[in-house]
């Protein structure tokens, strides 16, 4: 079992390295650093596999916290402009549906 996580992070960090050599043009030094301490560690038998996970966990959720906040600063007028449309013609059916009460033509 040990075996398939210490693959596991490895072709992690292996494919998380290779898709940032693509996207920047400097190697990402905290890639290089937690794979070479991944493989000294292992290779040492002092892996402790639970608290990496937990630390990569961490920093992927906080990197992706920050990203979504970026995306709602970006995109929230025009939802907040959505909405605003949703509701006015909610209002708008809702008053017709009041004048409309008790005629032929009215709203079901």
């Amino acid at each position: 079992m040990k075996k398939v996580i210490v693959i596991f992070f490895i072709f992690y960090f292996w494919v998380y390295a290779l898709a940032n050599a693509f996207s920047k043009a400097n190697a990402d030094e905290y890639t290089n650093a937690v794979v070479g301490h991944v493989i000294v560690e292992t290779i040492n038998g002092n892996m402790n596999h639970n608290a990496l996970l937990e630390s990569e966990l961490n920093r992927l959720a906080h990197n992706f916290a920050i990203e979504s906040m970026v995306i709602l600063q970006k995109y929230l007028p025009s939802i907040l402009e959505g909405i605003a449309a949703d509701m006015r013609l909610e209002a708008d059916k809702r008053y017709k549906c009041k004048l409309l009460e008790g005629s032929p033509n009215g709203c079901n």
